[in-house]
């Protein structure tokens, strides 16, 4: 076989492991699927939303791609994946919350910031990172705006965040579930080093830490 050492070591673990003590939910999802939550995430190895939130299979809908990013909602031709995702999680499994989730130190969050500076990103990152371009031009254009670049990146990691979620307000969808109460859109931020959640207020647009109490 050619699967890689550390990919099958970890396969035997799994059949041996948590499929064993799973067998009857993982039987159970054969033919269908009903998690209540989607994820946006980042496709970061750091960050895997099942670990964070301790979920088993079958609870969460997952999409992840570079920087966690909702598109905005376009009928152009094209392969508009992580819409395709919100859809069916939407239309076809009638999640009750979509939440975006962000972090610390992200790469593609830092390529939108390095992209100012004409760095090379490659043909596909930049354009898809250039969905924070407005955010980040007002940010840097505020007067009050931090000069040291670990601040900057993590006000628009945070920033990214809230983008992503007024994005998927336009989704015609979406809109349509929010206003008849079937869904809410969270905003969320992990600390890789720290191990730590925020959660955005929706009121006020700033991120709170979660408490493990």
């Amino acid at each position: 076989m050619t699967i890689p050492a550390d990919l099958l070591a970890g396969y035997r673990r799994f059949r041996a492991g948590r499929y064993q003590q799973e067998v009857a939910r993982y039987l159970s999802l054969e033919k269908d699927q009903a998690p209540k939550t989607m994820i946006i995430g980042c496709a970061d190895s750091r960050v895997d939303p099942a670990t964070i939130f301790s979920a088993g299979p079958g609870e969460l809908f997952v999409v992840r791609n570079v920087a966690a990013l909702a598109p905005p909602y376009e009928e152009t031709r094209g392969f508009h994946g992580t819409s395709a995702a919100v859809e069916y999680a939407v239309e076809h499994l009638g999640v009750s919350n979509i939440v975006v989730m962000g972090h610390s130190y992200c790469g593609g969050v830092k390529a939108a910031l390095d992209a100012i500076n004409e760095q090379p990103l490659g043909r596909f990152i930049r354009p898809w990172v250039e969905l924070l371009a407005d955010a980040r031009d007002r940010m840097l254009a505020d007067p009050d705006c931090p000069q040291d670049e670990a601040r900057r990146l993590y006000m628009l990691e945070s920033l990214a965040v809230i983008v992503s979620i007024r994005n998927l307000e336009g989704f015609p969808f979406v809109r349509r579930a929010i206003d008849d109460r079937r869904i809410r859109l969270h905003g969320a931020r992990f600390s890789v080093a720290a191990g730590e959640l925020e959660w955005l207020d929706p009121d006020d647009q700033r991120f709170t830490r979660v408490t493990e109490g």
